[in-house]
Parts: structure tokens; sequence; C-alpha cells
């Protein structure tokens, strides 16, 4: 399932349009992914998550 809620990344306002109101910006999803013990890229992200420290 699916999140409906969207959170604008600039103003911080939660919508459920693809597009802010307030500023036009694109709306993402405020959740983190799933976890999955089969996690293919797992180990890629983390290597990006510690280069950007």
């Amino acid at each position: 399932m699916r999140s409906i809620m969207k959170k604008c990344p600039l103003c911080s306002i939660y919508t459920m349009k693809d597009e802010c109101p307030k500023c036009g910006e694109k709306t993402v999803s405020p959740l983190p992914p799933r976890f999955s013990p089969q996690d293919r890229y797992g180990k890629y992200r983390r290597a990006l998550k510690r280069m950007g420290d």
C-alpha cells in the first residue's frame, strides 16, 4: 500500500497533491522505504550515506 500523504521538501507542508500548493515544488513521500532483508542495494546506499558525512 502506498502512502497518500506527501511533503514539500522546501516549505515542509503536507499535501495530497504531486505539487506543493504554496511554492510549486514537486512533493515527496515523507516515509522511509520499507525494510527488506533481501535488499539488493542496501550496501550501496550505506556507502553513499557514509560518503556524504
